[in-house]
């Protein structure tokens, strides 16, 4: 017999996690391979939320739709700041 006075606890597996800035390398070499300009495409794509800016070329589409578009544009605006003004 299970005592009711103990919490149970459930724990999810989450999907293997893909960091943002794996997903824009792999949605720019993606571009890149299908001769479109990755940086107008993924500025398009920020900017507007369309998501027909990003090649369907290896799952490019799906995987940048994983994340939000602020969390690019963070990733971006952070590794700028790292790479040149610290």
């Amino acid at each position: 017999m299970q005592e009711i006075d103990n919490t149970q606890f459930f724990k999810v597996q989450k999907e293997n996690e893909i960091s943002v800035r794996e997903i824009i390398s792999t949605v720019y070499t993606a571009m890149t391979e299908k001769g479109y300009n990755p940086v107008n495409q993924i500025v398009g794509y920020i900017m507007s939320g369309d998501p027909t800016y990003i090649t369907n070329h290896k799952g490019a589409r799906s995987l940048i739709m994983k994340v939000e578009r602020d969390e690019i544009l963070e990733q971006l605006l952070n590794d700028y700041i790292d790479r040149n003004l610290k």
